[in-house]
């Protein structure tokens, strides 16, 4: 299997390159830095250079042919303002969906964030600003007919050494869960294609990640 990895130089995607490239599939980073090339190549992915603020359709699709799937992992990052919340976290998506559709592309799993439904609609604050984009960006791929989708949207990210061990379901209490843990689980739903169709909470639980995948059903 190739999945294409939109935002192929943040933390989550880094260990899903190395997730899916361990278990023999092939990863393409999608990059906006050209510098940011070696640091995916470490992770055994082969790098596209684009920048998703600044492409087209076209262009986008051309990187991503020949992928069975696709995956959001990008994100304007904590420090960004408003303005890049749109671009990125909704726009961006967007895109990548639309590309997908061009190129054929069938699979698209989305790394959203828990709340992303929930989110203030008249507030001014960033993270409001933030949490509305990517609930917009999570309706437009429930939307798409062309496409088997699915979304995730972890809790508080967090550092910690992953445990293998998981909770995921279309309603969590909110909590927390290592990046580590967030990559296996975007993993193991790539490679068995399952939760086809579902929006998906997800924290540190009880149960193996391969477990607490296959329960959800295809």
């Amino acid at each position: 299997m190739i999945v294409a990895i939109a935002g192929g130089h943040g933390q989550i995607a880094l260990l899903l390159e190395k997730e899916l490239t361990a278990r023999g599939h092939e990863a393409i980073a999608l990059v906006r830095n050209p510098d940011h090339v070696a640091d995916v190549e470490k992770q055994g992915a082969r790098a596209e250079v684009v920048d998703l603020e600044h492409t087209t359709v076209e262009a986008l699709s051309a990187a991503i042919a020949g992928a069975d799937a696709v995956v959001f992992a990008a994100g304007a990052g904590p420090s960004s303002g408003a303005a890049r919340k749109e671009t990125v976290d909704r726009g961006a998506a967007v895109l990548l969906a639309d590309a997908a559709v061009a190129a054929e592309v069938g699979r698209y799993v989305m790394v959203s964030s828990m709340g992303a439904d929930s989110a203030d609609p008249d507030s001014d604050d960033v993270f409001q600003v933030y949490l509305r984009a990517k609930g917009a960006a999570d309706a437009d791929l429930r939307a798409r007919t062309e496409l088997d989708w699915t979304i995730v949207r972890p809790g508080r990210l967090t550092d910690d050494a992953p445990t293998g061990r998981v909770e995921v379901a279309p309603s969590v209490a909110r909590g927390e869960i290592p990046r580590a843990d967030v990559a296996a689980v975007l993993a193991e739903l790539l490679s068995t294609d399952t939760g086809v169709g579902q929006t998906l909470e997800l924290v540190s639980g009880n149960v193996p990640v391969a477990d607490a995948v296959a329960a959800l059903g295809s």
